[in-house]
Order: structure tokens, then C-alpha cells, then sequence
């Protein structure tokens, strides 16, 4: 079946690096709109960077320089790479996709799991 499946969560120090993975599962044709969403406690979900079908990625202004979105078709699998942590990073993140299950299809939405992200000074 069709899903999204999410890796690459831990705990690092200030100024360290990880890399979130997501996956699609199941037979798709391709991955349309992708983005990486971030839940702190006792904050509201936020949107962390987004990519378009054209190719545009955005990012909250806080990750600018330090995140990037990037993406491997083949493999139907996109990436968060996280540089320079900060302790205001910590958070669940989870991954967005809108996939295409058939080429004629419309994308529809689905979301990892969730994976823990913890950034300690």
C-alpha cells in the first residue's frame, strides 16, 4: 500500500548535523509537492520547507542557510539536511507528499510517522 516511511532522527549537539529521510511506499507513479513539517511541545505544527511540482523550494526564514529540501525521482524519496542545529530545532518532524498513484491521477496527501529530533547546547 501507498505510504510515507521516515528515518534519520536523533539526538546531536549545537552546531551538528542530521539527515531526515522519507520514503514513499507502494507503487507510484511520482512524488508531486514535498514538504517537512516540525511539532514542538506545546507548540503549533509549522511548516519547515516546501517543494513545489515545478522545482521551487521555500523555507521558514529560521532554517534559511542551514536546511535543505532535496529529492532522488528514482528512488521516490526525499531528504531534509539539517546543518548548524540549534536547540530551537528540537521537535517531531514529519514529512508531506502529494503522490501520483498512475500517471492521470490527482496527488494525494499523506504524511510520515513522525521522527524525533533533539538538539541539546
Amino acid at each position: 500500500q501507498v505510504g510515507l516511511v521516515e528515518s534519520g532522527g536523533g539526538h546531536v549537539q549545537a552546531g551538528g548535523s542530521l539527515r531526515l529521510s522519507c520514503a514513499a511506499s507502494g507503487t507510484i507513479f511520482s512524488i508531486d509537492t514535498m514538504a517537512w513539517y516540525r511539532q514542538a511541545p506545546g507548540k503549533e505544527r509549522e511548516l519547515v520547507a516546501r517543494s513545489t511540482p515545478l522545482g521551487n523550494t521555500n523555507y521558514v526564514e529560521s532554517v534559511k542557510g542551514r536546511f535543505t529540501l532535496s529529492r532522488d525521482n528514482a528512488k521516490h524519496t526525499f531528504y531534509l539536511q539539517m546543518n548548524s542545529l540549534k536547540p530551537e530545532d528540537t521537535a517531531v518532524y514529519y514529512c508531506y507528499a502529494g503522490l501520483l498513484v498512475t500517471r492521470w491521477s490527482v496527488p494525494n496527501d499523506y504524511w510520515g510517522q513522525g521522527t524525533q529530533v533533539t538538539v541539546s547546547s
